[in-house]
């Protein structure tokens, strides 16, 4: 939101000048005493934006007695004002007042004129629903070099007093009424759009107050003047604005930029027999992320039957589209091409096939007719829009008659006509006929060679209500003319670079237009709809400048009832409302469960079965473990919630016991014991200490067990033990259950159990661990201490790690457990990525964060079974997913220090790409890319060379020799190297050229070319000459540039049969090519007769002393390479619809 582009702000507040009139100075204060700023950096008369903190006037219903301050007010259309005895009486009309109307004009009487001081504020007139106000003060302006330095201020205030976000577009008249006959009514007008930092404007200095208040002038009368104000508003964004009431029609919510979505999306729901077929399509089996048909089906469905504005981010989900896709402004013309293919596409094969080409095709024949000979080639065409240039077109008519116009191809453009040669003919267009919906695109955008770049184009080009196409058809039908009625005009207001799309809709055809401008619709005249949006307004401030239309829907007279039929419940399929139904039901649920979620935790519960399997510290990781889930209302008690476990689980009460994950100090997870008994009537918020989601290890009785309940726990004597067994030869650890145990227990005492658990014999020896922390397990070592002296701080959950005590464990890799959890500590996993493939997934390797460079290497390439000499390794970027520096093979880091730079949680990224030659050989090379271009000018492949670094360009060219197999007859063997920029030569480097002083940054190419045989020597007289395709402006290469061999004295005619056999170019197209030299980019056309002049080809000394570039020869001949339909800005992204 801004004010109008006219206007000047002021850092005094939302100030912007109107019209320039002397004497009228800019203020931010209500005080009339205020002073002001230097004069100089003050514009003489501006629109201001006042903030006030006047107290808000009396409502509306005062009683008829009660004293107005300040002033009085009336209404044309709401209230009658008399004057009695100095006082105002307001009489209420019968009729109701239409508070969301579009327009209104209202007067406010300010009494006492001579002697306000303050601000005089209106009774509010309610216009769209939201109230306004007349605001008038005086104003001083101390700096003023004249003494009447003061003036009368005039505003229009709207919504004072809301502090939302809302916005209300509006165009006003400000008037000052004479009271004297003969006296004309003194008015300026406003354009703006209000909103709460925003809610007044109008002008500072409306008029000189001594010329207010001299009667001769005729504006005051018993010191009394007369304000008037006419608002026409647009409807208001932010605010209570029910559109359903108003016009019986909802909008679309904007998701970001997606305004131009939404003027398309109400255009096609209003084609009614399009959306009867969109309902039809079948999408019973459809994924509901995924369908594009459905999608639309549910959009069209809501925008039937809901009362609210209707969403469209499942569509644009629909579609494939990203986040940022819907903040991207996008060209409505596009994507109404694109949704509408996709449409069709989805439609074939249904019992709705062929719906968009009867409503949309039309039908043109393209022709080329000889002037002088009976030949004529035609062909036709179908069309789904018509896209008509309106510079410098009075109105839509002359932008038809611009379309069908013939083109004379004459002179170098003649056509070939087989067997009757090149001869002058017409080229054109002429309309077979018209579809029943007929899509206009009025090319707003146009291409700017001077600026490179697209613009807008603003000009006037008036459209018709109803239009007769027949004089552009072939052959009219006098039955069924070519009589079409305005349906739709889709408006652009903006620039190139951005703006808003609204949509005027004529939803019956009857001539009742609505305003679709997102989320908001609102009834408005035929004149706003029509009239106001043919471009051109460059005088009138109520119609801004760049507002504009930008596409046209007319429906054929004739088809309007059938394109237009009403869309009852009964053309909806049964399945389809059933599963909308559904889908909102479970959306209301999700919605009402995202309301309430704060009223519930949820509660991870973990068993033994996720400890089975585990490899590493704690009983479980986190990360990949597989949870039970409950969601549980947090004032939810113990007792319950174990009822609810119990049930879900499968187990009566007694068979199970909750305890819960506790972190610990030394940054372990462990369980720890719950006092079920004094607990019942806890909450789960209050035992998981207010900090969710609760962690829970839930212990259960064996499946095959008899047993009615758990065995008694005594908290305050016993403890609870989990075991683990650790394999040496297999480097496994494996979960070997629980145990409750007194805390007085040797630890002897607990051989047999972990035998028994791990099925080893009763007598075998054990050595033990307590894993305390990670990187921390310690050998428990005198086994004849009671629990609670051989371990560190026993609690309940600490972890004791068994393994056999064999002889032959010390040949393993990892011998104890406690190597085996020191490795693991610095184990990571990390994800090697192909550099030469953007998209590669890359693959995973679990490595030692101890590991060096060549260990890293070696596990690498044995991976991708290659030499690791042959891999080269690079740097994840730490800001962005992306390769970054090289790895010299040399480093003497670890993987640990290669990794630092990366986040803690992200994924862990290395990149590698394979090489030819060896590493170490590669860190003494240098890295170059390069074009190999073939005798007959066509890109043979790119190359990438390995030169020494300290090289010049004979070792590249040497290096690129070894690659290609040139061809043995006809060639010189030489290779040279070219520089290109913009698809021209700019220079050839010379052999001693060192490699350092090359740089590839940027637009230019380097190319590598055999030099032909007739170029190797180059005698006095002759020049090799830079060759460039350019079409028209010289600006405009394109192709592959070459070097040609010219001779002082040399008719030019040789050279062109040199560039012809070069080009192979066929005669009858060769004819057409123009020939200029270029100089600074200025081309000079060369004539048939001309004879070779060399120093035509040579820099020349410009002015001052400097050289000027090198000239080259431009061929000037067509670009047959594909074009866009119209040029687009380099940083647009083009519309798809992926699903």
């Amino acid at each position: 939101m801004g004010s109008n582009p006219n206007n000047n702000r002021n850092n005094t507040g939302g100030m912007a000048e109107a019209e320039s009139t002397p004497d009228m100075l800019v203020s931010g204060d209500t005080n009339p005493n205020a002073t002001e700023g230097p004069p100089e950096k003050r514009p003489c008369n501006e629109v201001e934006h006042m903030d006030t903190d006047t107290p808000p006037p009396p409502p509306k219903n005062d009683s008829p007695s009660t004293p107005k301050a300040g002033g009085d007010m009336d209404t044309d259309r709401n209230t009658n004002t008399t004057n009695v005895n100095g006082e105002v009486m307001v009489e209420e009309l019968m009729e109701e007042e239409d508070e969301s109307r579009a327009e209104a004009t209202f007067r406010f009487t300010v009494e006492n004129f001579s002697k306000v001081k303050e601000t005089q504020l209106s009774p509010p007139v309610f216009i769209r629903n939201l109230p306004w106000k007349i605001m008038a003060m005086p104003r001083h302006n101390p700096n003023a070099e004249r003494p009447n330095n003061k003036s009368l201020g005039f505003f229009l205030q709207c919504n004072a007093d809301s502090d939302s976000s809302w916005s209300c577009s509006a165009s006003a008249e400000l008037r000052l009424i004479p009271q004297k006959d003969g006296v004309e009514t003194f008015n300026r007008k406003i354009q703006h759009i209000f909103y709460s930092k925003e809610n007044d404007w109008g002008f500072a200095h409306f008029m000189p107050w001594h010329e207010v208040g001299d009667t001769q002038k005729g504006f005051i009368k018993d010191d009394r003047i007369l304000l008037e104000v006419y608002v026409n508003a647009d409807a208001p964004h932010g605010v209570a604005w029910d559109s359903k009431k108003h016009t019986g029609y909802v909008g679309l919510k904007n998701q970001g930029a997606t305004c131009y979505m939404n003027s398309l999306l109400q255009t096609l729901f209003f084609t009614n027999q399009l959306r009867k077929a969109v309902y039809q399509m079948p999408t019973e089996s459809d994924d509901q992320s995924k369908s594009v048909a459905l999608a639309l089906q549910r959009i069209f469905y809501e925008l039937q039957h809901n009362d609210k504005p209707v969403g469209t981010k499942k569509l644009t989900k629909s579609f494939g589209w990203e986040t940022l896709d819907s903040f991207m402004q996008h060209d409505v013309q596009e994507l109404c091409r694109v949704l509408l293919d996709n449409m069709e596409s989805k439609m074939r094969g249904t019992c709705v096939e062929g719906t968009i080409p009867r409503l949309l095709e039309g039908k043109m024949i393209s022709f080329i007719k000889c002037k002088h000979i009976d030949y004529m080639s035609s062909r036709t065409e179908p069309f789904y829009d018509i896209q008509l240039n309106i510079k410098g077109k009075k109105n839509l008519y002359e932008s038809f008659q611009d379309y069908i116009a013939t083109e004379t191809m004459d002179g170098e453009n003649k056509y070939d006509a087989g067997k009757f040669g090149l001869q002058e003919a017409e080229k054109g267009v002429i309309f077979q006929s018209f579809p029943p919906v007929l899509h206009l695109h009025l090319m707003r955008f146009q291409y700017d060679p001077n600026t490179d770049t697209n613009i807008k184009i603003n000009d006037r080009c008036e459209f018709h209500e109803k239009i007769n196409l027949d004089k552009f058809v072939q052959n009219p039908d006098a039955k069924d003319p070519a009589v079409y009625i305005l349906h739709a005009v889709l408006v652009h207001s903006g620039d190139n670079h951005g703006g808003h799309y609204v949509v005027y809709l004529n939803p019956r055809g009857d001539g009742k237009w609505c305003k679709f401008d997102d989320d908001v619709v609102s009834r408005c005249t035929k004149a706003e709809a029509i009239d106001h949006n043919f471009g051109g307004f460059d005088d009138d401030i109520s119609i801004r400048h760049c507002t504009n239309a930008y596409m046209l829907v007319y429906v054929r007279e004739s088809c309007k009832e059938e394109v237009l039929c009403p869309v009852n419940e009964i053309d909806i399929p049964d399945n389809l409302i059933e599963r909308l139904a559904e889908e909102k039901k479970y959306e209301l649920q999700r919605r009402k469960e995202r309301s309430e979620a704060h009223l519930y935790m949820p509660v991870h519960v973990v068993t033994e079965d996720q400890f089975c399997g585990h490899q590493g510290n704690d009983m479980f990781d986190m990360e990949h473990v597989h949870y039970r889930t409950f969601k549980v209302l947090r004032e939810m008690k113990l007792g319950p919630f174990m009822e609810m476990l119990a049930g879900s689980m499968g187990y009566p009460v007694a068979q199970i016991r909750p305890w819960p994950f506790q972190q610990r100090s030394n940054c372990t997870f462990r369980p720890t014991m719950i006092d079920v008994e004094n607990d019942l009537e806890k909450s789960v918020v209050v035992l998981a200490e207010n900090d969710p989601p609760w962690y829970v290890f839930l212990e259960v009785v064996e499946p095959d067990s008899d047993v009615a309940c758990l065995p008694p726990f005594d908290k305050d004597s016993d403890v609870m033990l989990f075991l683990k067994m650790y394999d040496p030869k297999a480097k496994m650890v494996c979960y070997a259950g629980h145990v409750y145990v007194p805390i007085s227990t040797r630890v002897e005492e607990l051989i047999p159990i972990m035998n028994r658990r791990a099925g080893f014999r009763s007598d075998t020896d054990l050595i033990m661990f307590e894993e305390v922390k990670p990187n921390l397990v310690e050998r428990i070592q005198d086994y004849e201490l009671p629990l609670d002296k051989a371990l560190d701080e026993l609690m309940d959950g600490d972890i004791i790690i068994f393994q056999k005590d064999d002889p032959e464990n010390e040949e393993c890799e990892l011998p104890t457990a406690k190597d085996y959890f020191r490795d693991l500590y610095y184990r990571v996993e990390v994800v090697f990525c192909d550099k030469t493939m953007p998209s590669d997934p890359g693959f995973n390797l679990v490595l030692s964060q101890r590991m060096n460079y060549f260990q890293v290497a070696k596990c690498v390439a044995q991976e991708l079974n290659t030499d690791p000499m042959l891999l080269q390794f690079f740097k994840t970027q730490g800001y962005r997913d992306a390769p970054g520096n090289p790895l010299r093979c040399t480093y003497e880091g670890t993987l640990k220090d290669l990794l630092s730079n990366l986040k803690q949680r992200g994924p862990k990224k290395l990149y590698y790409q394979r090489l030819r030659i060896p590493i170490n050989e590669l860190e003494n090379k240098r890295q170059f890319k390069c074009i190999f271009v073939n005798s007959k000018l066509k890109e043979d492949r790119e190359m990438v060379l390995y030169p020494s670094k300290n090289g010049t360009v004979a070792d590249l060219l040497e290096e690129a020799g070894k690659q290609l197999q040139l061809p043995q007859d006809g060639g010189s063997g030489k290779l040279r190297l070219l520089e290109v920029i913009s698809n021209k030569i700019f220079c050839v480097q010379k052999e001693d050229v060192l490699l350092e002083c090359l740089n590839s940054q940027g637009t230019k190419t380097y190319r590598i070319e055999e030099v032909p045989q007739e170029e190797i020597s180059i005698r006095e007289e002759e020049l090799l000459v830079h060759c460039a395709h350019f079409s028209k402006e010289v600006f405009a290469t394109f192709g592959t540039p070459f070097m040609v061999k010219i001779r002082q004295g040399e008719a030019f005619a040789a050279i062109r049969g040199q560039i012809q056999k070069k080009l192979e170019v066929p005669d009858k197209e060769f004819e057409k090519y123009q020939f200029a030299i270029i100089v600074m980019g200025r081309q000079t056309y060369i004539p048939e007769e001309y004879s070779v002049e060399l120093k035509d080809f040579l820099p020349q000394i410009v002015p001052g002393g400097a050289m000027q570039p090198k000239p080259w020869l431009g061929i000037d001949h067509i670009n047959k390479t594909a074009k866009r339909s119209r040029p687009y800005m380099y940083t647009e992204k083009a519309i798809k619809i992926h699903n």
